[in-house]
């Protein structure tokens, strides 16, 4: 947090949001009442909010606002001369390097509120993100966008069968990246009950999976530092309907639970089977969150990037509205910037 924030007497900050879910897991984009964000790319965005407005972020997502498990999104103008407008991620840990329930979400909402204007059943939308461009294709019908499919950036895997060991148990996992990095743990190895109610136990092993395949191994993006970190840790297992083809469960950030399949996630999966020869491009595959929502993967190229060979994914999803808000900012408030109890 920004410890040199001055909060002014009878300066109140009012921030505007719209709220949104895909597959459960919510959105809060901050739509107005935010300073000036400077920065000629997404990247040097994030890192000039991060710096100098991360009480914005703490006090939109933790409590008494939000809660431990919110997440948020800030558009931006687009910083590419062909994008349709940018944006970065909020967390209750700081910021991602990308996030696919987000783009769904966010992709439903620029169109059906109007705040960009594109006429027929099919648009297709450029977005300026973290990891680079995200090209995002919505599905209408009389208006309204029911689906969304978003082609991700090159995702790919960087350890294959890496090995852990926590409380004398050893762990393994795979290491793969699809706009951000996460461990990938076989939930049956571990005997783990990827339902609701074993929700706790999940988000502390997640947790600590997290932190020491962190401490073990480095871990770098081929091209931008900044987007080379541990975001989290996914327990994939078997799915509950019988066509589809597995579930994911992703721990990520500060123990936030995802109520979602991961758009991210189900991107790095495809690199994994694909990687594995178990999936081959153009082949659709259903991938279930723990709520049991789905979102829908398949490899749409294959390429070279940096040292990897990399798949393309597109991603397939819907969201809904939930509401909208004004959260007021008293600076008399001493719980102002907001807590987290995890």
């Amino acid at each position: 947090m920004d410890n040199n924030v001055k909060w002014e007497p009878g300066d109140w900050l009012k921030v505007r949001s719209i709220e949104m879910h895909t597959g459960g897991e919510p959105l809060r984009v901050l739509t107005s009442g935010l300073p000036e964000i400077k920065g000629k790319t997404i990247l040097e965005k994030r890192r000039y909010f991060r710096e100098h407005f991360d009480h914005i972020r703490t006090g939109t997502m933790w409590e008494p606002r939000g809660h431990a498990d919110m997440y948020g999104a800030i558009l931006t103008e687009a910083v590419t001369p062909d994008g349709d407008f940018g944006v970065f991620f909020l967390h209750n840990e700081g910021y991602s390097t990308m996030c696919g329930h987000a783009i769904i979400a966010l992709t439903k909402m620029v169109l059906d509120m109007g705040i960009i204007i594109r006429e027929g059943e099919k648009v297709t939308l450029r977005i300026d993100g973290p990891p680079g461009r995200i090209i995002s294709t919505a599905y209408r019908k009389q208006g309204v966008v029911e689906r969304v499919i978003f082609r991700n950036v090159p995702s790919f895997v960087s350890i294959k069968q890496g090995e852990i060991t926590l409380n004398d148990q050893l762990i393994c996992f795979d290491l793969a990246y699809g706009g951000a990095f996460y461990a990938f743990v076989e939930a049956d190895d571990l005997k783990l009950d990827l339902e609701t109610n074993n929700a706790n136990h999940l988000i502390s092993l997640g947790r600590m999976i997290k932190q020491a395949v962190s401490e073990k191994h480095e871990i770098t993006h081929p091209f931008e530092k900044d987007l080379g970190f541990l975001y989290g840790t996914i327990f994939t297992g078997r799915a509950e309907l019988p066509d589809h083809h597995s579930r994911n469960v992703c721990i990520f950030a500060e123990g936030e639970l995802d109520r979602s399949a991961t758009g991210s996630g189900v991107s790095a999966r495809a690199a994994i089977h694909f990687d594995r020869g178990e999936l081959e491009p153009g082949h659709w595959i259903t991938i279930e969150s723990i709520l049991g929502t789905t979102m829908q993967v398949r490899i749409a190229e294959i390429t070279d990037y940096g040292p990897y060979r990399a798949v393309v994914p597109e991603v397939s999803g819907t969201a809904h509205f939930t509401g909208s808000s004004e959260f007021w900012f008293d600076p008399d408030d001493p719980l102002k910037e907001g807590f987290i109890i995890r």
